[in-house]
């Protein structure tokens, strides 16, 4: 397969025989110095078989949207293979995030509490840049750079809050209360708009019923064991 993007937790092929994409899901977590955080934007470390874990999840979340009538990327996942099967999308360099309570980032930039509930849920929209500290960006200069067309920045707000609904309900059941969680999106050529990238612990917090917040690595165990898998 031909590599189109090598990305910190995930790389983009390309069977160029099909024209099929692939994600391939890497053994690779974000972090600082061998600490896990699904909020930073460096590589901490590496854990064996973490990338087959996080597919397993993320295939479970994925048919879970789509059986509640939410549009994904997802076609289908080898796990032992590593990969998922998604549609030839349009991606832009956006993270669609919503957060129910103050945490991570926000807390800093606002010089906020942690754990500050929000009602209704609070949405941003942010650039996937490292070196600019993934700044806040309106629709108007998503426009204006070409990364979005009109409507999809408030089209994409709505399915976030709608995959919001479903992921905080299904995380209740396993008794993980969602903090925060951000998503990408892509778009056809028709301009439809679909969840794009993955669903795993790498793009939330969860607060355990002791009060802990746990890593990436531990939540996805946490999940493929209350899954039963």
């Amino acid at each position: 397969m031909k590599e189109l993007y090598n990305g910190k937790t995930k790389n983009v092929l390309l069977d160029e025989e099909t024209g099929i994409v692939h994600l391939f899901f890497k053994d690779d977590a974000t972090g600082e110095n061998g600490v896990f955080d699904p909020g930073s934007n460096t590589v901490g470390g590496s854990v064996e078989g973490k990338g087959k874990v996080g597919l397993a999840v993320s295939k479970y979340f994925f048919e879970l949207m789509e059986a509640n009538g939410i549009p994904t990327h997802y076609l289908g996942a080898d796990i032992d293979a590593g990969l998922m099967k998604v549609r030839n999308l349009t991606v832009p360099r956006l993270e669609f995030v919503l957060r129910y309570y103050t945490a991570g980032s926000m807390c800093r930039r606002f010089t906020l509490e942690e754990g500050i509930e929000f009602n209704p849920p609070y949405t941003e929209v942010t650039l996937k840049d490292d070196i600019q500290g993934d700044p806040l960006i309106s629709e108007r200069i998503c426009i204006m750079k070409g990364l979005l067309k009109e409507g999809q920045y408030d089209e994409a707000l709505d399915i976030v809050v709608r995959v919001g609904e479903v992921l905080k309900k299904e995380l209740a059941t396993m008794d993980l209360k969602l903090i925060d969680f951000k998503i990408e999106i892509g778009y056809d050529e028709n301009g439809k708009v679909y969840v794009a990238d993955e669903i795993t612990p790498d793009i939330w917090r969860v607060k355990t019923p002791d009060g802990q917040i746990p890593n990436q690595i531990d939540c996805a165990k946490l999940i493929l064991e209350k899954l039963g898998k």
